[in-house]
């Protein structure tokens, strides 16, 4: 009878353990149908809406006030820069935002630069809140796809694109 205790115990704290990790996955996609890069942030809801609490001030709905949705994606775009390998900006435009599910997303996305080898990118988004967020980014669309990892004090990471 109490191992049958332990064990429903265990079971009602583990919904509670399943989401610890503070994390995000973003694809960086180089689409040659529309010759953009674009890029594609996933956030967990459960996380934004703890960010949007302690980044704005007042009552905040992220599932709902398209407003709030807006300025949680400011924050996002604030956050994250593409470079060349050479340094050049890749200056990205905003594309919009949504909830989707679990997820809140957003959206990004730059022309893609002429002969470009790789990349070099910063994704800060939600780690000046929490030290131990990871912010997983997927390149995808030259070749190989390349995972870059954001964690610790990573600010700006390199993905190069094999040459044919």
């Amino acid at each position: 009878m109490r191992f049958l205790l332990i064990v429903v115990c265990l079971l009602v704290a583990a919904p509670s353990l399943a989401h610890q990790l503070k994390s995000s996955v973003t694809t960086v996609l180089f689409n040659k149908r529309t010759h953009n890069v674009e890029l594609m942030h996933r956030f967990y809801l459960h996380d934004t809406e703890h960010a949007v609490s302690s980044l704005f001030k007042g009552k905040i709905d992220i599932i709902s006030n398209k407003t709030d949705q807006q300025r949680f994606a400011k924050y996002v775009e604030s956050h994250v820069a593409l470079q060349t390998l050479n340094g050049d900006v890749v200056p990205l435009s905003f594309v919009g935002a949504q909830v989707d599910g679990k997820f809140f997303w957003v959206y990004q996305e730059a022309p893609i630069p002429e002969g470009i080898e790789g990349i070099k990118m910063s994704n800060g988004a939600l780690r000046d809140l929490w030290p131990s967020q990871v912010n997983m980014v997927n390149v995808e669309g030259k070749g190989r796809v390349k995972t870059l990892n954001f964690a610790q004090d990573d600010t700006w990471l390199e993905a190069r694109f094999e040459t044919n």
